[in-house]
């Protein structure tokens, strides 16, 4: 049987070093070819050419230099094998290079066809064992992640039943009930409802893990959600007789974050923090802005339970992890609430960690990035380094004609929202986040880098495809207003134009702010006008 000709990239700058290589492959009893480049930027357009058997690479080149020239070639080639050809007997540059994926470190004076030929080999083998390896990984990941969320989806259907029937049963609605039946019952639905939450934390943690875990973010008000949070979890608060307090600072800038997700990550936290806060203390819900860190909100949730223990704390967000000195008879779940909040405020692009110990308490503390419309209108309103002249602010409401609305109004006010983004000119023109938390009526706003006259083409183009929804006339009245964005004439006593550039787009997202505020409380703006006829 013909052997296979092995396709080796050689990364060498000296012509001594390559043909000192190329002579011991060619000693070598495999067929090899040897495509030589003298930089690192050879090589890497080499390789987004053609994929090679293994790379051989000198570490010190004309365009880069030690251990980043390797972490270079990984990065861009992760699946290819690389064997370092060193001019350094550098034990800790070896140890550090096979730490981060080198298959081989080889020193060039010692390098015999013979060992160059076996090097070669069990790098293409052992990166072909690593591959081979990811793969069958993934495959029972993606195989448990698939049976997890099956069994999960086939349990709600009978629990579901159960809940109902009990339900049925408490309410005297199949007959009186006495008051030991009524507390067995009791009993039932309480465990009814914790598979129901295991369940649900189940199916979060495989999406997340599989990376179906999706956010929709929205420009929303802090405070409001942590009302709510605290509104929701004080009764559970009062029943065990620990405090539930609020501090929110009064400077706090909105968020650009989905309410849902994190009106979830807070119940989990102060859930958490009752739940291991003995009778008698309390349960502070904090947010605050950091002057050294501007573009972020800090949010944390801090009790007087009994901490934990610096073990913990390195795993507690891990998926499955409870401490074992924390669960009790009073606690029951899968270890998962951190693990998904984690998630969640990843996905945000913030972070999250706790600050605790033993006897003294816990501080769960997170991030999420701050709302800031100057950051998003720059790169549309600005052109050659200069504000542009004229805009529009376009609002576009979706109200339900039913309520509660009928049929899948998420499904179709997210479709109206992905219309509308392809109804604009990406670089002039720009849909904002949606504001506020979701309701029953669903808002939209454009600031449209375009004058009254010519806004009239945009909305009925607006229009025009929006009707095209199914069923939409049948599920909600669509509102499209238009208003002039007039530009301040001066900002702290200097004239608008005398303003720096980043100075006039913070003047215009202040301004889009007010109008959207003004337009959200009371609706001024007018409605679109007609478009003329041409002919």
């Amino acid at each position: 049987m013909e052997q296979q000709t092995t396709q080796v990239l050689l990364i060498e700058d000296n012509p001594g070093d390559a043909d000192l290589v190329r002579l011991r492959l060619v000693e070598s009893k495999s067929p090899v070819n040897v495509n030589c480049v003298t930089r690192l930027s050879e090589g890497l357009d080499s390789l987004t050419r053609v994929t090679p058997s293994v790379v051989l690479l000198d570490l010190n080149l004309p365009d880069s230099h030690g251990a980043e020239t390797f972490r270079r070639v990984m990065e861009h080639a992760p699946n290819v094998p690389v064997v370092v050809l060193s001019g350094q007997d550098d034990e800790a540059l070896a140890i550090k290079a096979v730490h981060q994926g080198v298959q081989d470190y080889l020193i060039k004076g010692n390098i015999s066809s013979k060992h160059l030929e076996r090097s070669i080999r069990y790098a293409v083998e052992r990166q072909a064992l690593l591959r081979a390896l990811e793969m069958t990984q993934k495959q029972q990941l993606d195989f448990k992640n698939q049976f997890l969320s099956h069994v999960s989806h086939e349990l709600r259907t009978p629990l579901t039943c159960i809940h109902q029937y009990v339900t049925l049963l408490l309410d005297g609605l199949a007959g009186a009930v006495a008051p030991d039946q009524a507390d067995h019952l009791k009993t039932v639905l309480k465990s009814v409802n914790q598979l129901h939450a295991m369940i649900r934390d189940l199916l979060e943690a495989t999406r997340a893990e599989s990376g179906k875990m999706r956010i929709e973010p929205r420009c929303i008000a802090l405070g409001e959600l942590i009302q709510q949070t605290v509104a929701m979890m004080r009764p559970m608060a009062d029943e065990k007789k620990v405090g539930l307090e609020i501090a929110v600072d009064q400077r706090l800038p909105l968020v650009h974050a989905d309410p849902d997700r994190v009106l979830e990550v807070l119940i989990n936290l102060v859930d958490n923090g009752i739940k291991f806060t003995p009778s008698d203390g309390a349960v502070m819900v904090q947010a605050c802005v950091v002057d050294a860190d501007p573009s972020s909100v800090y949010i944390s949730v801090t009790d007087t339970g009994r901490g934990i223990s610096p073990e913990s704390k390195a795993l507690i967000f891990e998926r499955l992890y409870q401490d074992a000195d924390a669960v009790d008879n009073n606690r029951s779940g899968l270890g998962l609430g951190l693990f998904i909040c984690r998630e969640i405020v990843r996905l945000h692009e913030g972070r999250i960690w706790v600050s605790s110990e033993p006897g003294q308490g816990s501080t769960f503390t997170f991030t999420l990035p701050a709302y800031s419309l100057a950051k998003l209108l720059a790169p549309v309103v600005t052109n050659n380094d200069r504000l542009r002249t004229s805009f529009v602010l376009v609002r576009v409401e979706l109200t339900p004609l039913l309520v509660p609305p009928r049929g899948n109004w998420k499904q179709t006010w997210q479709q109206c929202l992905e219309i509308l983004r392809r109804c604009i000119y990406l670089d002039k023109d720009l849909v904002l986040p949606a504001m506020g938390t979701s309701g029953a009526a669903e808002t939209f706003f454009v600031v449209a880098s375009t004058d009254m006259p010519r806004s009239g083409i945009m909305t009925a183009r607006i229009r025009e495809q929006l009707e095209r929804v199914p069923d939409l006339k049948a599920k909600c009245s669509l509102t499209i207003m238009a208003a002039p964005i007039e530009l301040p004439s001066n900002i702290s006593g200097q004239t608008f134009s005398s303003q720096s550039l980043e100075q006039q787009v913070e003047a215009l997202a202040s301004h889009v702010t007010g109008m959207i505020t003004s337009s959200m409380e009371r609706k001024q703006l007018r409605p679109e006008k007609p478009i003329q006829d041409s002919n």
